[in-house]
């Protein structure tokens, strides 16, 4: 991006949006370890539970921080016994506003392993069709799955959900092919609606009863859905540059990705200056 042209987006941009101020969340993911990314106040997932498959465990081990970039590691043999998924979720408090991330996804040519790496935010469910429920996510399937070979990219507005049997209401943008590399995933919440994008390309606005109405934690997590083969260990990653929220605010992918690039020319690794909620993150979906 030129010089002049990143002067434009950030002339455009609020002054309230351009001030590291109330309101806005950053995160670089410059800790220098694990202990460091739990003090600064994010959530690093143990134990079983939704989403993945059954027995499957879930290790703030595979969690990996190295030259500002997190990693998140998903380990298997096919076998629930011995397959080790990585999650990660920040405080539940964001909700109206616009999120991106900058995020590196990764393809495996020859793997048929049906390993899901997302970017969302996402409210507890407390219980079958919690109609409070609040989830907005992009999902990628490198090697295909959930009954389909191909491979794809989704972005998914949550109405509520039944985990056992699965039963879910959510309006889904699909992207087919491959999204190997890095990429700009961006997500809009409005009172009326969302909007997902990749790439600053609109891939769909979902509204109704889709859109979210409750604080939710962002959240980044790589997991095994059913169907994969068992056989030799295997390991996969991808990685997350940065994110970054602005609370309360509708902004391009542009302009929130010169707004973190200003942050990262003036040194700040992480701001979070959005008021907390008094709710937890429990980081269990």
């Amino acid at each position: 991006m030129s010089a002049v042209r990143l002067a434009l987006l950030l002339w455009a941009l609020p002054a309230s949006a351009m001030a590291a101020a109330r309101g806005e969340f950053f995160d670089d993911f410059a800790q220098p370890d694990l202990d460091a990314l739990r003090a600064s106040g994010w959530v690093l997932r143990q134990g079983s539970g939704h989403p993945g498959l059954p027995g499957a465990q879930f290790s703030p081990a595979q969690l990996g921080l190295a030259g500002g970039l997190l990693t998140l590691r998903l380990s298997t043999d096919g076998t629930s016994a011995n397959t080790t998924l990585a999650q990660l979720c920040g405080p539940r408090k964001f909700l109206i506003g616009t999120t991106t991330a900058r995020v590196r996804l990764r393809d495996t040519p020859g793997s048929r392993d049906p390993i899901i790496q997302s970017f969302f935010l996402a409210s507890t469910l407390r219980h079958d069709y919690d109609p409070d429920f609040s989830e907005v996510d992009f999902e990628y399937l490198p090697h295909g799955g959930w009954g389909e070979p191909e491979t794809r990219l989704y972005g998914v507005s949550w109405h509520t959900v039944r985990i056992d049997p699965w039963q879910s209401f959510n309006q889904a943008s699909t992207l087919p092919g491959s999204f190997d590399g890095w990429q700009l995933l961006t997500v809009q919440v409005e009172a009326t609606r969302t909007r997902h994008y990749v790439n600053g390309r609109l891939i769909g606005e979902h509204t109704g009863r889709n859109v979210p109405s409750h604080p939710m934690a962002i959240s980044f997590n790589h997991w095994l859905a059913a169907g994969a083969v068992a056989g030799a260990p295997r390991e996969y990653s991808f990685d997350v540059d940065w994110v970054l929220h602005e609370a309360g605010r509708t902004l391009t992918p542009a302009a929130m990705q010169a707004r973190a690039a200003q942050l990262k020319r003036q040194g700040k690794d992480r701001v979070d200056t959005v008021p907390d909620s008094g709710l937890v993150s429990e980081c269990n979906l």
